[in-house]
C-alpha cells in the first residue's frame, strides 16, 4: 500500500488548528465539516480484485449514478448531497462476473444518518449494508426493500468505522469495527454475482455528507460457501 501524499496529512492539521474540525460548517468546496484523519489500510487477506485509497485523486475507475455528488478530497473520497429528504447516489466499481468476494473500507459520516455499501449489483439493485448513526445505531442487511438481517451497532458520526461484507454462495456476514454483527443466508439465491457500489443517502433527516477509504475487494474461496447463517457469537 503506497504512502498517503504528505499534503494531506499537513493540510488536516492545519484545518484542524483552525478549527474547522468543530465547526457545524466549512466551506462549500468542502461539503461541510472535515474528518479526522483516516486510518492506515489494513493488509488485504486473499486475492485483490479492486484496491483503492483515493490518494491520486482520481475516480477514473468508479462510476457515479449522478453528478456532483461524489469526489476526492484530501485523499479521502467524499458523498455530500443536498439538504432534503430520501435524495441518494451510488457510486459503481468491477465487474458484475465477480461472484463470492469481501469488501473491506473505512466511513466515516459527518452529516446525516445513513452510510453503506451495496455488493453482487447487477443493474441497479444488489445486497446492501445501511449502517445508520445518530438515532438509530443499527445495521441493516437487505436485498432491495427485503430486510435480510439487523443488528445494533454503535457508529457515531465523526468517527471512522471499518466495514467488511463478505458474499460467499448465498451467506453474506457483516463486520463493523472487528465485530461480526449479521450472519445471513438469502434463502432465494437472487444474487449469484455483480459489483459493487457505495451509498450516499439523506433519509428522513435530510442530510448527508460521508467519507469514504481504503476501499479493497478480495476474491473469497467458494468452499464453505453454503453453511447456515447464525453459527457465530454475536452474529443476527
Amino acid at each position: 500500500m503506497r504512502a498517503k501524499p504528505l499534503i494531506r496529512r499537513v493540510a488536516l492539521a492545519a484545518l484542524a488548528c483552525a478549527g474547522l474540525l468543530l465547526a457545524d460548517r466549512a466551506p462549500a468546496d468542502l461539503g461541510g465539516v472535515i474528518p479526522p484523519t483516516p486510518p492506515r489500510a489494513t493488509a488485504p487477506q486473499g486475492a485483490v480484485l479492486f484496491r483503492d485509497d483515493f490518494a491520486d485523486g482520481k475516480l477514473d475507475r468508479w462510476s457515479p449514478d449522478r453528478e456532483n455528488v461524489w469526489a476526492v478530497r484530501y485523499g479521502m473520497l467524499r458523498a455530500t448531497l443536498p439538504d432534503e429528504r430520501q435524495l441518494h447516489s451510488l457510486l459503481y466499481a468491477g465487474s458484475e462476473e465477480w461472484i463470492d468476494y469481501a469488501i473491506d473500507l473505512d466511513v466515516c459520516g459527518m452529516r446525516g444518518v445513513d452510510k453503506g455499501v451495496v455488493v453482487r449489483v447487477e443493474g441497479e439493485s444488489g445486497i446492501g449494508l445501511d449502517l445508520r448513526g445518530p438515532g438509530y445505531q443499527d445495521a441493516l442487511l437487505h436485498r432491495r426493500e427485503w430486510p435480510m438481517g439487523r443488528a445494533r451497532v454503535t457508529n457515531a458520526n465523526g468517527v471512522w468505522h471499518h466495514v467488511r461484507l463478505e458474499a460467499r454462495g448465498h451467506r453474506y456476514r457483516v463486520w463493523v469495527d472487528d465485530a461480526l454483527v449479521i450472519d445471513r443466508t438469502d434463502g432465494r439465491g437472487s444474487r449469484p454475482k455483480g459489483r459493487i457500489a457505495l451509498a450516499a443517502y439523506t433519509g428522513g433527516v435530510g442530510e448527508c455528507l460521508v467519507y469514504y477509504d481504503n476501499v479493497v475487494v478480495t476474491e473469497l474461496s467458494s468452499t464453505a460457501g453454503d453453511i447456515t447463517s447464525s453459527g457465530e457469537a454475536g452474529a443476527r
